[in-house]
């Protein structure tokens, strides 16, 4: 190193309040992840001795989380008893969504009036992370700016982004501001599942029924009120039974 060069400095600990309350996105129908989903819901595919919606409940509790609403429609009476006999230690309420699959953009909708924080905490349960030196979730909290931000998405680097196969998502500007991948243009960063967002990211027009949470951010970044913070620790993509080994096998020699 050149003695003229100034030693990288480490980032302090975030000091953000993480939101107490979260949404955990589990209604989903799994379709990649089948044979395994033929009989049971895809947050209940272990990982590692754990289920996927297990570990996102973990990471929960840990960075502080009180309650939890989760979304059910897939297997619903399968998330259910599995919520009800092994969680402890945070308030479990169900948004049910068995009359209709909502998708993401909906589900928030549904759950909404559950949701007793402003800003709070949306979690895919189909995703694994493991922490780096920075309790991502607490990343999120350090990162979130009330007055600039309606949502901010937790993104991996490509290369970060173990079992990943696609071109990457977003862009990330050096003030933190995301835009979408062009068709034919790598991205350098994955959305993880994770996210930290205002209750104002779901006000004015919003479809009725099933819609996707991308429209939502896509009128965030139009307006330039979505970010993103990046993921300092591991990031396993888990949608396929293939990558489920892949992953296993990655945190056998971890």
């Amino acid at each position: 190193m050149s003695k003229h060069r100034k030693p990288l400095a480490l980032r302090p600990a975030p000091t953000g309040k993480v939101p107490e309350s979260a949404m955990v996105m589990a209604a989903g129908l799994g379709k990649r992840m089948r044979p395994l989903t033929a009989s049971r819901p895809k947050p209940l595919i272990e990982v590692a001795g754990q289920t996927l919606l297990d570990h996102s409940l973990e990471h929960l509790k840990t960075a502080g989380v009180k309650r939890a609403v989760v979304n059910v429609h897939y297997l619903a009476d399968a998330l259910e008893a599995h919520l009800k006999n092994n969680v402890q230690d945070i308030e479990i309420i169900v948004s049910d969504e068995r009359d209709q699959l909502l998708e993401t953009g909906g589900g928030l909708v549904r759950a909404l009036p559950l949701i007793d924080a402003d800003p709070f905490l949306v979690i895919n349960s189909d995703n694994l992370w493991i922490d780096g030196p920075i309790d991502s979730l607490r990343l999120l909290a350090s990162d979130w700016d009330d007055q600039r931000m309606d949502a901010l998405l937790l993104l991996v680097p490509l290369a970060r982004a173990t079992g990943h196969s696609g071109q990457g998502d977003f862009h990330l500007s050096a003030t933190g501001e995301i835009r979408r991948r062009k068709r034919g243009v790598v991205a350098p960063f994955v959305y993880t599942g994770i996210q930290m967002v205002s209750k104002r990211l779901l006000e004015g027009e919003v479809p009725e029924g099933p819609f996707s949470t991308n429209l939502l951010w896509d009128r965030a970044i139009s307006a330039g009120r979505c970010f993103g913070a990046v993921h300092q620790g591991l990031w396993f993509d888990v949608g396929t039974p293939q990558n489920v080994k892949k992953t296993e096998a990655f945190l056998s020699y971890a």
